[in-house]
Order: structure tokens, then C-alpha cells, then sequence
């Protein structure tokens, strides 16, 4: 074991006004939700990134299941979703009784392969999700062609990773109908717990405020567009209270400064890594022509699980957490019991078994850095 200090793989940090910000909406007495922060973080996403309208949720989970139930899925509906994701990607659209149709990913950008997408679709598919993994674009021209221009069927984006990232020079989060953002406690903007649902169909708008609202027009009520309000529609309590969203704009205010501060953690990384990655038979992340990445996070690809887990133990014990990402959900219990089973989407089983995300968080100093790269090549210099 080492004395030096442990290197933690994420440390949330403040970036600008957050305690300011919170402590105002305490003394105006308005904590709830939609309160100042809330609104005024929505016109941000809603400037920033172009989307026809912005609403905070209380996570990323909470925007996907606001999705699905704009959806209207149903028992038999099917909706495509990558093999490789967050069990959130398919869970929220299961629970409107939704089968998931995994399709397999891109052994270069990890994103869902849109070669593959067309042999997936059939009459029952109602939608597609695309996770941008590790805020790089998925092929979204390929995408929309497939699904929407010439199927009609809704494309939803997992944005969890890709907050400013960018695909042949557009915001991520704008190609879909709609799109699903994370602020929890390791992405680029955080309030610990936090998401938002982006919405670029405008046919939506009115419905996601009542979904959000408990199933209430509780939003017209306040814009005085009716004099009561009741229950509409199906929903549930999406709202985020004011003080996470007053925690949150603080952080989007410096956004600027986030994302120029993780690109050069990011760039350090894939300069001190590449001539290691070709001793090591490594490879380290892939972002083609015409993607900009939002820098959420930053892997290597290990020659086998083996040196994967050795590498991990090994940084562990030298006090480096390191860790592995998404076990493929068509090998989970619940994506055996639609009838998936090993071998069904191979490139996912194996990048699952040899990717290793390094520490990445906004405070990540330059000799911490180093230290990482100098402990991985030390480890492996036998290999």
C-alpha cells in the first residue's frame, strides 16, 4: 500500500456562486421547485444548446421516464436501446411495458451501431435511443435517416454524458424529439442528484409540463391561463427543489471554464497515455471527424479482461481507484428473461470485459495526473 494520499476516480467540486445562489433562495423563502434558479437554468439550457424548451428533473432517470410516458408506450411496444448503457436507458421505458430490442455498439466510439439499427426495427418499435457515450456523438445523420425520416419512429438521446458536446457541429441533446441530461455527482455539472429533459418537438411541450406537474396544469395556472388547476393526464413529482437548481446554475455559469478545464485533463491524458497504449497493446478513447467531445470521461481499452482486472487491483492498492463501466444488460437477469443470451452482441460483451475508466473530476490536478500514468506503466512494463 502507499502512503501518498488516495486518488479518488470522481470529487465533486464548486465552480463559481453556488453557496451565493443557495443561500438567496433561502432568504426568498422559495426552496420548492420551479422557483428563480429553476427557471433561469432552463433559459441557460434552452440558450446554450438550442432545444425548444429545458425542464429540470430530479435525475437523468427522471427525464427518460418522463420520455417514455410522452411516448404513450404500451405492453408490446418495443424500443431499441443499446446493449451497452446505464440499465436506466432501457428501465424507464420497460416500466411503461416496453420490450427493449438491444442492438450492438461501435468498436470505436462505444455508441450504438447504427450499421445494425434497421435489423432491429419491426411494426411493434415506437422508438430509439442513442447514448452518447462518453460525450462523443453517435452517428445521428445515420440515425435520423433510419429512424425517423424514413420509419416515423421518436428518437430519444441519453445526453447523460454529452451536456456541450457536439456531432457535425450541433449540440448533442437537439437531433431527437427529445433528450435526457444528467447532473449527478460525476458528470461535467453537477448538484449531486439532478437531470433535465430537453424537448426540440414543440407538439410536446404543454404535455411534458402536466407529466412533470403530478398530471396537474398547474404551469397554466401560474401563467394565468386557467383559473384553477386539477388533474389531466398521467405524471408524477419531477421537480427538483430550487436549491439544487440555484447549486446548478452556478455550475452552468461557469461552463466555459468546466469544459476548457476537462478537455486539457482529457488531452494530458491521451498525450502522456499514447505511446504506453502502443507498448501496452492498449487503446485509448476514439473521437472520429465531425465530433467535438463534451469530455465527460476518459478509458483505455485493456488487450484482455485479465489485464484489465489486474490493472484495476493494481492501481487499487497503490491507492488509484479505477474502475470498470456497464456490464452489457442483455446478460442481466432481466435481459436474459426476454431471451438475450451470451454471444448475442459481442462487441459489447467484449469492450464490457476490457474497458478501465480513469479518474476524471474538474479539480483533478496535473501531478495527480502523472502519477496515474506513472503507476499504470509501471504495472504493466512485464507485459
Amino acid at each position: 500500500m502507499t502512503d501518498r494520499p488516495n486518488i479518488p476516480f470522481n470529487r465533486a467540486s464548486l465552480a463559481g456562486r453556488e453557496l451565493a445562489y443557495m443561500r438567496q433562495a433561502l432568504e426568498r423563502g422559495h426552496i420548492s421547485g420551479d422557483g428563480e434558479f429553476s427557471k433561469r437554468c432552463h433559459a441557460l439550457l434552452e440558450r446554450e444548446t438550442g432545444a425548444g424548451k429545458a425542464l429540470l428533473t430530479t435525475s437523468c432517470t427522471h427525464a427518460l421516464e418522463m420520455a417514455a410516458l410522452l411516448l404513450g408506450l404500451a405492453p408490446g411496444d418495443e424500443v431499441v436501446v443499446p446493449s451497452f448503457a446505464f440499465v436506466t436507458t432501457a428501465n424507464a421505458f420497460v416500466l411503461r411495458g416496453a420490450r427493449p430490442a438491444f442492438v450492438d455498439i461501435r468498436p470505436d466510439t462505444l455508441n450504438m451501431d447504427e450499421t445494425r439499427l434497421e435489423a432491429a426495427l419491426n411494426d411493434r418499435t415506437r422508438a430509439v435511443v442513442a447514448l452518447h457515450y462518453a460525450g462523443v456523438g453517435c452517428a445521428m445523420d445515420a440515425i435520423m435517416d433510419v429512424a425517423s425520416r424514413r420509419r416515423g419512429l421518436a428518437v430519444v438521446e441519453d445526453n447523460a454524458h454529452g451536456l456541450f458536446g457536439r456531432y457535425q457541429g450541433r449540440q448533442l441533446g437537439t437531433f431527437g424529439a427529445m433528450a435526457a441530461l444528467s447532473f449527478h455527482e460525476t458528470k461535467n455539472f453537477t448538484c449531486g442528484e439532478g437531470g433535465a429533459l430537453l424537448l426540440n418537438d414543440p407538439a410536446l411541450f404543454e404535455r411534458a409540463e402536466i407529466l412533470r406537474e403530478k398530471g396537474t396544469n398547474r404551469s397554466r395556472f401560474f401563467r394565468g391561463q386557467v383559473d384553477k388547476y386539477t388533474w389531466v393526464d398521467l405524471g408524477s413529482s419531477y421537480l427538483p427543489s430550487d436549491l439544487l437548481a440555484a447549486f446548478l446554475l452556478a455550475q452552468l455559469e461557469e461552463a466555459a471554464t468546466i469544459q476548457a478545464r476537462r478537455r486539457s485533463i482529457w488531452l494530458r491524458y491521451f498525450e502522456r497515455l499514447s505511446p504506453w497504449a502502443e507498448r501496452a497493446g492498449a487503446r485509448l478513447p476514439v473521437v472520429p471527424a465531425g465530433c467535438e467531445s463534451a469530455f465527460h470521461l476518459f478509458h483505455v481499452l485493456l488487450p484482455s479482461p485479465e489485464k484489465r482486472d489486474a490493472l484495476m487491483n493494481g492501481l487499487k492498492e497503490r491507492g488509484i481507484l479505477a474502475v470498470f463501466h456497464y456490464l452489457p444488460l442483455h446478460l442481466s437477469p432481466m435481459g436474459r428473461s426476454w431471451g438475450y443470451r451470451k454471444g448475442d452482441f459481442p462487441v459489447s460483451e467484449d469492450i464490457s470485459g476490457r474497458l478501465l475508466r480513469l479518474p476524471f473530476y474538474n479539480s483533478l490536478e496535473s501531478a495527480d495526473q502523472e502519477r496515474i500514468c506513472g503507476e499504470i506503466e509501471d504495472l504493466t512494463r512485464s507485459w
